[in-house]
């Protein structure tokens, strides 16, 4: 199966509880998987790994205080991420005129280094009465043909 680094940017843990109901979803689909709450890139991966990405949005549109410096990393350094496939949910509240930002801006990151992309990244609503932990699982579960 699939060896599947999952990145999180997490300000109040919503993101991480997504992260971590994922990480249940793909062990039980026999999937290697590795949680990174802290993510820094030279430790993470990426030559034929699938990389998932869960992440909030915080502030106007801003990364997460956990995961910038990873971005920044991704952003400065030169890495070709073409061997690598990337998977992005992102948290946010729709009535805010950045919303997903964060989600959005790091998908389009790591397109922009090669990263192929297995779908359009799962957005989801806040302002919703939603379980997003539940609908993120069933939406990799949902995935898992493409995973493999």
């Amino acid at each position: 199966m699939a060896s599947i680094q999952i990145i999180v940017g997490s300000m109040l843990g919503g993101s991480e509880y997504v992260a971590e109901a994922c990480q249940q979803t793909l062990d039980e689909l026999n999937h290697q998987t590795t949680l990174h709450l802290s993510p820094e890139l030279s430790d993470i991966p990426y030559k034929d790994q699938i990389w998932l990405v869960c992440t909030s949005t915080h502030g106007a549109g801003e990364y997460p205080d956990n995961i910038q410096h990873f971005v920044d990393q991704l952003t400065d350094q030169e890495i070709d991420l073409s061997t690598t496939k990337c998977i992005t949910i992102g948290l946010g509240d729709s009535s805010y005129d950045t919303f997903c930002y964060a989600a959005k801006n790091i998908n389009k990151l790591l397109i922009s280094k090669g990263c192929n992309q297995i779908k359009e990244p799962l957005l989801h609503d806040m302002q919703q009465d939603i379980d997003p932990e539940e609908l993120s699982s069933l939406w990799i579960s949902d995935l898992k043909d493409q995973l493999s």
